[in-house]
Formats: structure tokens, sequence, C-alpha cells
């Protein structure tokens, strides 16, 4: 089983590091928010309820 990739707001970081918005299905969003998180705090609201935060890619 792999690590999941999609957090909802209260949940857990599994990891340090940056964090996105991203749509219900995935999709990008138009100025997502982006936090740093460090392992084990928790995801913050997002700023619509059809929202989720996933781990942001390096470019």
């Amino acid at each position: 089983m792999g690590q999941s990739n999609r957090f909802h707001p209260g949940s857990k970081a599994p990891n340090n590091g940056v964090y996105v918005e991203v749509g219900e299905n995935g999709d990008p969003v138009v100025n997502p928010k982006s936090i740093h998180l460090h392992k084990g705090d928790r995801f913050p609201e997002t700023s619509n309820d059809e929202r989720h935060w996933t781990r942001k890619r390096k470019p």
C-alpha cells in the first residue's frame, strides 16, 4: 500500500514539506494557498470546502 496523496483539513502531515490546494478531482486551482508544514502538523482549512491539500511537486 502506498501513502495517500490527498489530505483533508485537520489531518496530520505525514512528512515535512510544502503543500498546496487542489480541486476536488486533483484539478489545478487558480491562486492556490501554499503552506509549509512539519511532520505531525495539522492541515488548516482550505479556501473552499471542495478542495484538498497535496504535496507540492519539485520542479
